[in-house]
């Protein structure tokens, strides 16, 4: 089991590993970690200690929840957070911002930086 309580998080690298290692996850409700957890864990509120303390019950008490909470999770860090998945992902936002600033270019309102003298 992998408990993650961040209140801040830009995206939640480390829920995803344990997810693809098929460890059952519980994590705060708040910024990324909802988006990178989806069905495949469990989420509780920020700052609510109880709620973490029931989730942490829950999944102690449940083996068959925690093994098709594990099992979500390993499918869903390899399906959506695949390296192959996030590669091709970050090749199409490279060739969009590329194709935008050919299209820029070609009508002549690119900015081009200063040279330093």
């Amino acid at each position: 089991m992998f408990v993650f309580p961040s209140l801040l998080e830009g995206f939640g690298l480390p829920v995803v590993e344990a997810m693809a290692c098929g460890t059952p996850v519980i994590v705060a409700r708040t910024s990324s970690l909802p988006e990178v957890v989806g069905d495949a864990g469990l989420l509780v509120p920020p700052m609510d200690p109880q709620a973490l303390t029931q989730a942490l019950q829950t999944l102690l008490g449940n083996d068959e929840l925690r093994q098709r909470l594990g099992q979500r999770g390993r499918e869903r860090a390899e399906g959506i957070y695949s390296r192959e998945h996030m590669v091709a992902g970050t090749l199409e936002a490279y060739r969009a911002f590329m194709g935008q600033r050919k299209g820029r270019e070609a009508q002549g309102t690119a900015k081009r930086p200063r040279s330093v003298a």
